[in-house]
C-alpha cells in the first residue's frame, strides 16, 4: 500500500467519507432520535457505523487490490425516521440482527450475484451516471447561494484538468477551504476531541419489528444501495466478487448490530470517487482510494462526536462542489459506455431518466426502479410475435 500510495488517491478517500457524511449523517441522527436512543447510544452508532464501514473498506480493499468501499443504509436510515417509531430499542436491534442475517444469507447463497450477472452493461452504466448526475446538479445550483465560493473551485478545477490533472479534485479541496477560512466559514472551536465510548444493547426479538423494520430494512438496502454498488464496480470496470463483499457487509452488521450499526453495504456515490481517474490514473492502483477512506472512516468512528462538528464546521456548498467536481469524469464515462450501444441505447437513456429523476415508490428508491424500467423497454424492445 505504502509503495502505490499517491496524494490524489488519499485526498480522493477523504472526500468519498466527506460527501457520506454530511450528505446523510442528519438522517442517522433523526433514525436514532425516532427509536428513542440516548446521546451516549446515539455515539455508539456512530461508532459502529464508522469501524464497521472502515474495517470492510479497508480489508476488502486491501484483499482484493480493487476499491471496494462500503456505507451505511442511508434509504434504512429514512425507512427508520418513520418506522421505527414507537418501537423499542432492543427490538429495533433484534430487527437488525434479522436484516444482517438476510443480507448474508443474500450473499452466501450466490442470489443476488445471479441477478446483477443478468443486468446489460449499458444499463448498469445508465444507472451508476443516473444516481450521481444529481451531485453534478446539486454542484452548480448551490452557486446560486455560495456564487464566488463555486465559482472559484470550478474555475480551479478547469485549470487542473488542463495543467495538472492528477491533482485537479486537491486543488479544488483546498481552494474551497482556504477561501472558506477567509471568509469565516470554518469554525474548529468547539470541537470535543473524545474518543467515543460504545453501549451495548441486548436484542429483543418480536415477529412486528421483524416484519415492520428487518424485512423493509433488508429490501430498501439491497434495491437502493448494493444494487448501485455493483453497478458502479462494473461501469468502473472491477470484476470485484459480488457474493463475498455482500456477506462480509452483512457479517460485519451482524456483529456491530447492538452497538447500532443498522445495516452496512456497498457504497455507490462515495466510491465512484474512489474508482474514477481522479483518485488515479492508473486503475489498478485506485484501491489505495477506497482503503485510504476505510482509514478515515475508523478515525470516525474512533472519535465521532468530534468528526460529526468538524464535518458540520463546513460549508454545504463547498461539499456539494467538491463532490459533484470529483465525479463529472465518472458521470461522463458512465452515459458514454451507456450510449455506445445503438440497440440499448434508449433503454439505457430510460435507466438513467427514472433513476436520476430520485422516483421513490412504496419505499424503493430510484435506482431500483431505474433497473426495472430500463429492462422493461429492454424485453419490449427485443420481444417477437411467436410465428404461426
Amino acid at each position: 500500500m505504502l509503495n502505490a500510495l499517491s496524494l490524489p488517491a488519499v485526498v480522493a478517500g477523504f472526500v468519498a467519507v466527506l460527501v457520506g457524511f454530511t450528505s446523510s449523517v442528519v438522517i442517522v441522527f433523526q433514525a436514532a432520535a425516532a427509536l428513542g436512543a440516548t446521546p451516549a447510544q446515539t455515539a455508539s452508532w456512530i461508532w459502529a457505523l464508522g469501524l464497521g464501514m472502515g474495517l470492510t473498506s479497508l480489508g476488502l480493499s486491501l484483499w482484493y487490490r480493487q476499491p471496494v468501499l462500503t456505507a451505511w443504509s442511508t434509504p434504512g436510515a429514512a425507512l427508520l425516521v418513520t418506522a421505527g417509531v414507537g418501537v423499542p430499542m432492543d427490538q429495533a436491534v433484534g430487527a437488525f440482527i434479522v436484516c444482517a442475517l438476510l443480507i448474508t444469507l443474500a450473499g452466501a447463497t450466490g442470489w443476488f450475484a445471479r441477478v446483477m450477472g443478468r443486468i446489460p452493461q449499458a444499463l448498469a452504466a445508465a444507472l451508476l451516471a443516473g444516481v450521481l448526475a444529481r451531485f453534478a446538479f446539486d454542484a452548480f445550483v448551490s452557486m446560486q447561494r455560495e456564487f464566488t465560493l463555486v465559482a472559484v473551485m470550478f474555475g480551479v478545477y478547469l485549470l487542473g484538468r488542463r495543467w495538472w490533472p492528477r491533482y485537479a479534485v486537491p486543488s479544488v479541496l483546498l481552494a474551497g477551504v482556504a477561501l472558506a477560512l477567509g471568509k469565516g466559514q470554518l469554525q474548529f472551536d468547539a470541537v470535543p476531541w473524545a474518543l467515543a465510548t460504545p453501549v451495548f444493547t441486548a436484542p429483543s426479538f418480536t415477529l412486528s419489528a421483524t416484519i415492520g423494520i428487518a424485512l423493509p430494512l433488508f429490501v430498501v438496502t439491497m434495491a437502493s444501495q448494493n444494487l448501485p454498488g455493483v453497478a458502479a464496480q462494473r461501469a468502473a470496470g472491477y470484476d470485484t466478487p459480488v457474493s463475498p463483499v455482500i456477506t462480509t457487509t452483512g457479517l460485519a452488521s451482524l456483529l456491530l448490530a447492538p452497538f447500532g450499526a443498522y445495516a452496512l453495504n456497498l457504497a455507490a456515490i462515495t466510491a465512484a470517487i474512489c474508482m474514477g481517474r481522479e483518485a488515479h490514473e492508473d486503475p489498478a492502483r485506485r484501491w489505495v482510494a477506497s482503503a485510504a477512506a476505510g482509514l478515515f472512516y475508523i478515525a470516525t468512528g474512533l472519535l465521532a462526536g468530534a468528526v460529526v462538528a468538524l464535518i458540520a464546521a463546513f460549508p454545504k456548498e463547498l461539499v456539494l462542489a467538491v463532490a459533484g467536481l470529483a465525479l463529472l469524469g465518472t458521470i461522463g464515462s458512465g452515459l458514454a459506455t451507456a450510449m455506445k450501444d445503438e440497440n440499448q441505447r434508449e433503454p439505457a437513456l430510460i435507466t438513467f431518466v427514472v433513476t436520476a429523476s430520485g422516483l421513490s415508490l412504496w419505499g424503493v428508491g430510484a435506482a431500483f426502479w431505474g433497473v426495472v424500467a430500463g429492462a422493461l423497454a429492454l424485453a419490449v424492445q427485443r420481444w417477437r410475435r411467436p410465428q404461426a
